[in-house]
């Protein structure tokens, strides 16, 4: 009997396809034949690393790629400019490729599932009378923001453009946490003249997805509970992370420098502070050398991924003499297996901006947190760790703008000095690893979601 045929679709950046590869493989598992769709540009970086280790694609997990519409030398990271492109562009690439496909009659692509910032995806899904379902890489309480426009609007706390009415702190229901209104994510994604952009490409994906059959969420209840109790359409199936593959990630743009592990084993258990940023956060080198002293004062060891995008400015000639100065008590790489590192018995603490990614990896590995986000929906997970979960310490900006030295060394200090914070992030560590096992929430809705595509899948045939 052919396996049902989904096609899924993430959005063109590192934080959205590593999830949502994650799931290919869950549902490959189940009996799912999968075509995993990229832009040309993040396809090329994908597929190279995925070659590199497995020297083919398998037959049920076929990558293809689509142009988003760019020219080659052209930004990718002005998301606005991005999404509009793909909506324009990509859209009609996407439904001749779903109709070369489905000329194969045993072969028809039965559900599409689209990351939730490519309504577009969806919308071409329902046109062609496919399923839909949407598929969230991000938190969940960013997505009960993205759903909650329109009574934003109605209650008077936001502008039919999006910009808040006032400075008073946003509360989507009695239970979540509240927002400043700089930090709704519409407003902190670019350039604040985006904003007008940005809001209108939210409520158009809001709109088409809850044209969807599912919207898969990659959390848990036990991590989200205000955020699914506000729409229970939301299903949890996450954390969705390699664990179950020894920590073996796929979808990385970037080769994985592993000599770092070899340097983790040689410390002290839960000595080292790893600091990692992703690839989009970008720090001033102003910032970047408060960093660097920061971290020397900490007198801990330190490992530190400096990827080419965290500074604009050259920072080789500084690193190196920096490095000679701290010596072996610290390790500089371009690029970490993540999971593998914060599963390290060595690791005491992790410094990040608060991507989603970064942040479901903390938490499910046990480790404490520093809070240094840059953009969109890492300050609202900012608020998570530090006030929900109680798991991590924020990093506070001086007048200038920038987090100074004494500020890093004081807070690594105290993070790691005070008990508690561990505690909590070994006992939240302990709930999500229920949930993602058999019996518990997360597990049970893949395996629901799975029964779903197949019975999907046999009622098209019955037609």
């Amino acid at each position: 009997m052919a396996k049902p045929h989904v096609l899924l679709m993430p959005g063109p950046a590192q934080g959205h396809v590593v999830p949502m590869m994650e799931l290919a493989q869950r549902l490959v598992k189940k009996g799912v034949k999968i075509t995993f769709i990229n832009t040309d540009f993040t396809h090329e970086a994908v597929t190279k690393n995925w070659f590199e280790k497995h020297g083919t694609c398998d037959d049920v997990l076929q990558m293809v790629s689509l142009p988003d519409g760019l020219e080659p030398g052209e930004d990718r990271n002005e998301f606005g400019k991005l999404m509009l492109s793909l909506q324009r562009f990509t859209s009609t690439k996407l439904n001749e490729l779903i109709e070369t496909i489905n000329k194969d009659e045993d072969n028809k692509i039965t559900c599409v599932i689209a990351d939730c910032w490519m309504g577009w995806a969806i919308r071409v899904a329902k046109k062609m009378g496919i399923r839909g379902v949407a598929f969230c890489p991000a938190s969940t309480a960013t997505l009960a923001t993205m759903m909650s426009v329109k009574q934003l609007i109605d209650d008077g706390i936001i502008n039919n453009n999006g910009t808040p009415r006032n400075s008073e702190l946003i509360l989507l229901s009695e239970t979540m946490p509240p927002i400043k209104p700089e930090n709704l994510i519409w407003g902190c994604i670019g350039d604040s003249t985006d904003t007008k952009v940005h809001f209108e490409i939210t409520v158009e994906t809001m709109e088409a997805v809850r044209m969807t059959d599912w919207i898969l969420c990659n959390s848990a209840v036990e991590l989200e509970l205000a955020a699914f109790g506000m729409f229970p359409q939301l299903v949890p199936i996450g954390p969705l992370l390699a664990s179950n593959r020894l920590a073996d990630q796929e979808g990385q743009f970037w080769q994985e420098d592993s000599s770092c592990l070899e340097w983790l084993d040689k410390q002290p258990p839960c000595s080292v502070i790893y600091v990692a940023f992703g690839s989009i956060a970008n720090i001033n080198p102003t910032q970047f050398q408060k960093l660097a002293i920061g971290l020397e004062h900490s007198n801990r060891p330190f490992l530190w991924v400096v990827w080419p995008s965290t500074t604009k400015e050259t920072t080789n000639g500084y690193l190196n003499c920096y490095m000679d100065r701290v010596g072996s008590r610290g390790k500089i790489v371009s690029w970490a297996p993540q999971q593998k590192v914060l599963a390290h018995f060595s690791v005491a603490c992790f410094m990040t901006h608060c991507g989603w990614n970064s942040t479901i990896e903390g938490v499910t590995n046990g480790v404490p947190f520093l809070c240094w986000p840059c953009f969109a929906d890492q300050f609202y997970n900012e608020t998570y760790i530090c006030d929900i979960w109680k798991t991590g310490l924020g990093l506070t900006k001086d007048e200038a703008g920038i987090i100074t030295r004494d500020e890093i060394a004081s807070k690594v200090e105290q993070l790691l000095r005070d008990t508690k914070f561990k505690s909590k992030a070994l006992d939240i560590k302990q709930k999500v690893a229920t949930s993602v096992t058999k019996g518990g929430c997360s597990h049970e809705n893949l395996s629901k979601f799975s029964e779903w595509i197949h019975n999907t899948d046999s009622n098209a045939k019955d037609q």
